[in-house]
């Protein structure tokens, strides 16, 4: 007598304001793998000759899969097939075996994609490291966290900004994921000291991931309330996550998720005994395991350039690019770092004698963040160092990667893996513009967008600056200009480069259109249209007096923590400056060969600003001179801002309201940046925070106070809320910059709900003032109406 497995369900459950139909609800759960079935399943991956993995690796995978004697028997070689049953797939230099299996939500990690390290992020992607085994790659990774703080806050900024993108929970909670997610095993190691631990890593599919926890917290929780629930499931509490170290880290984690899952199980359990089972019931089922391609053994494909640690990541991150790049598309600035550092890492494993691996390695290192500004001066050295800032580091990577032959090397490496057949110097340069913005890239993502596109029309990369050179360290670029106009080469790229990655990460120069010529310099107006490059090598002619202090000022100017006044001027519509920031705005200003400092002054002495037109302008003078009648050019408005630092060092400030004496031609000093800039903002923002005065709430034994004492104290509570969302308002502006590219900071749904809220509030402030204003009028004055009206604001 046979027993019939139950049947699975179909539900109409409510999702939001509509109504799904979810199909195939199974009445069980899987349970939780056995200590039997980890040393079943690492004792089948032992005996496969095709793949070698930690034996903690085996047991990570063996806890995540909801069948591991299907595993156990996929592993298991025969006589005629030594691989088993595992599923073979050839790739560009490599062929890996993997499982096809399901696995558990929960024991599933978000790995680092190239869609998601390129975008603007607050937590930096870990380092990756290949794991061999008797010099032959494994089907494994090492994750590189500084500590577990840092695995944590990664883990949630993935799931966030992942849903921050795009979500699939309502086809999810229909049936499902259907779609196998490509995972393999990784060690993560912590730099602080903390024990390492094996997880399952998911590489591609993460939306589906994500998704599939969205399906699991609800319809109403967003993003963010997701990535809490996944990263507390995943890691356990944040003190633990936070604390944990020492001997057992691994198994406290994976058993904080077996309790995770047997909470889980209990509550489906409960929703199940119902007789029409409801919408918890189906987001567990629908979410508590997905089907995943668990990727166990690589074998590297003879000639091979790369080496044994780099050729399971190189594979994977082949297959990825397969569906990212030729089908469904990571954008361009995601495809362009893939490219580059892929490209670069192959040449490092060629070992050709024109040049040091370790000088290569150290640029790579550079160019993907492992290395960090700061320990610049040690990896180039040299006497002097350069200085370890963000800019210097722009300044070597583009001398180290546009040396003549690597850069012909380079681009044939990267025609192999885009499959193009011809690379423009134009093309080589959309490729370096991610790389070279990596720093400043969250600080000044307003303008990103307008960076890489100057880098697409060619950037830096004039033909002089890809004829092979060597930076000149200076702390003073103005000191350069002497000698570039004396033939010295290496010190004309060098402010080429320097100057010219300044302008263009600030929008002072970007890819001109038509709609830019006739329009006003202060409207990104243009005198003539040319590639960026050639405005870069008109500007470096040794000649071009104007040009190379044009680029020399730029370079000084730079700041990679913040915007100019130039390119994102902001105006207050309420008279009130931010008090974020102690210190001030930065500004590019215009050249004037015949002043003391080169600095152009207006008639009142204030430094006058530097726009496109004038760059665009100072790299053909005698072009611009015939394109655009200087009368016709309106000049800027005088502008009260710190004056750019001078060769000494020394910054000079200038007030906008004092005018200079025409016979000394002196430029007066008259106050502190802080109190010239913001002086009515910091007065508004010196206003001492009102304490919080609780609403009182009468006892039970007690009679309540008057009406006009509660009103009191509900006024109080009224001034405090709404000052306290101006306070927040202003934190999330000054929070901006720093905040995800792809992630709003506010969503635009609870932006709608505020708004419908405030001017609720406005509403009844209004409606209540006219009120006020009717009640308390003197007797014999005439109000504007006999009777009320109720204000209706939309």
């Amino acid at each position: 007598m046979t027993t019939d497995k139950p049947a699975a369900l179909s539900i109409d459950v409510p999702w939001g304001t509509d109504t799904i139909r979810v199909t195939n609800v199974s009445p069980h759960l899987p349970a939780d793998s056995a200590d039997s079935h980890v040393a079943a399943v690492t004792a089948a991956g032992r005996a496969n000759p095709s793949t070698w993995l930690p034996d903690t690796a085996w047991g990570a995978i063996a806890r995540a899969t909801t069948w591991p004697e299907a595993l156990a028997v996929q592993l298991r070689p025969t006589q005629d097939e030594p691989t088993g049953l595992l599923m073979v797939e050839n790739v560009e230099g490599a062929t890996l075996l993997s499982v096809v299996t399901r696995v558990l939500l929960s024991e599933l990690f978000p790995g680092p994609q190239p869609r998601t390290g390129m975008e603007v992020s607050e937590v930096p992607d870990p380092q990756v490291h290949g794991i061999t085994h008797e010099g032959r790659p494994g089907a494994i990774v090492q994750y590189r966290y500084e500590n577990p703080a840092h695995l944590r806050n990664h883990v949630w900024q993935t799931i966030h900004a992942t849903l921050s993108l795009n979500s699939y929970a309502t086809s999810i909670l229909t049936r499902s994921v259907t779609r196998n997610l490509i995972t393999h095993p990784v060690e993560i190691a912590f730099e602080d000291g903390a024990e390492p631990i094996h997880v399952l890593v998911v590489r591609d599919g993460i939306t589906r991931l994500a998704s599939a926890w969205a399906v699991l917290a609800g319809h109403g929780a967003d993003p963010a309330e997701v990535a809490t629930l996944a990263t507390d499931a995943l890691l356990g509490s944040a003190s633990a996550a936070g604390t944990a170290a020492g001997p057992g880290l691994g198994e406290r984690l994976a058993a904080s998720r077996t309790r995770w899952r047997q909470e889980l199980r209990q509550e489906f359990h409960d929703e199940m005994k119902g007789t029409t089972p409801g919408l918890r019931a189906a987001q567990i089922a629908q979410s508590y395991v997905v089907p995943a391609q668990i990727a166990v053994g690589v074998e590297g494909h003879e000639g091979r350039v790369l080496s044994p640690e780099d050729i399971f990541d190189d594979a994977i991150r082949s297959v990825l690019a397969s569906v990212h790049v030729e089908f469904k598309q990571w954008d361009a600035a995601a495809q362009n770092v893939e490219v580059i550092t892929r490209a670069l890492k192959r040449i490092i494993q060629q070992g050709d004698p024109r040049w040091n691996t370790a000088d290569l390695q150290a640029v790579y290192g550079l160019a993907v963040g492992r290395i960090p500004v700061a320990e610049l001066p040690q990896v180039f050295g040299g006497d002097p160092a350069p200085p370890g800032t963000a800019l210097w580091r722009a300044v070597y990577l583009v001398s180290a990667l546009t040396q003549p032959d690597l850069l012909e090397l380079l681009k044939d490496q990267a025609k192999a893996i885009k499959g193009g057949q011809r690379m423009s110097m134009k093309g080589f340069g959309e490729l370096l513009g991610p790389i070279i913005d990596l720093p400043w890239r969250a600080k000044k993502k307003l303008v990103t967008k307008q960076a890489r596109n100057a880098w697409n029309n060619g950037g830096v990369l004039s033909n002089d600056v890809t004829q092979g050179w060597t930076p000149q360290p200076i702390d003073d670029f103005t000191a350069l200009i002497a000698p570039a106009m004396n033939g010295d080469d290496d010190a004309r790229r060098t402010l080429a480069v320097a100057g010219g990655v300044a302008l263009i990460a600030d929008k002072l120069l970007t890819r001109n259109v038509g709609s830019s010529l006739g329009a006003k310099k202060e409207k990104g107006g243009v005198p003539f249209r040319s590639d960026v490059n050639k405005v870069i090598e008109g500007l470096s002619r040794p000649t071009n007096e104007l040009g190379l202090w044009t680029l020399a000022l730029a370079a000084n100017t730079f700041r990679s923590d913040d915007l100019p006044q130039n390119s994102v001027p902001r105006q207050s519509l309420t008279g009130r400056e931010s008090a974020m920031s102690a210190e001030p705005p930065y500004v590019y200003f215009k050249v004037d060969l015949n002043a003391p400092d080169r600095i152009a002054r207006d008639a009142n002495g204030v430094p006058m600003p530097l726009y496109e037109w004038d760059v665009v302008a100072a790299s053909a003078p005698e072009r611009a001179a015939q394109a655009v009648p200087s009368s016709t050019v309106t000049g800027p408005a005088p502008v009260q801002v710190p004056a750019a630092p001078s060769a000494n060092g020394e910054t000079v400030l200038v007030d906008g309201g004092v005018s200079t004496s025409a016979s000394s031609g002196e430029v007066p000093i008259t106050t502190d940046p802080v109190t010239a800039l913001f002086q009515d903002g910091a007065a508004q923002g010196a206003e001492e925070a009102l304490p919080t005065v609780p609403v009182p709430a009468p006892r039970a034994e007690d009679a309540p106070p008057p009406p006009s004492q509660r009103a009191a104290a509900h006024r109080k509570a009224l001034h405090l809320g709404v000052q306290g969302a101006r306070d927040a308002l202003d934190h999330l502006h000054a929070l901006e910059p720093e905040v995800g590219d792809h992630t709003p900071i506010v969503p635009v749904d609870q932006l709608d709900d505020l708004h419908k809220l405030l001017v609720g509030i406005l509403t009844d402030v209004e409606n209540l003032r006219r009120r006020t204003v009717e009640n308390h009028v003197p007797e014999g004055d005439d109000p504007e109406s006999d009777e009320s009206q109720e204000t209706v604001l939309d």
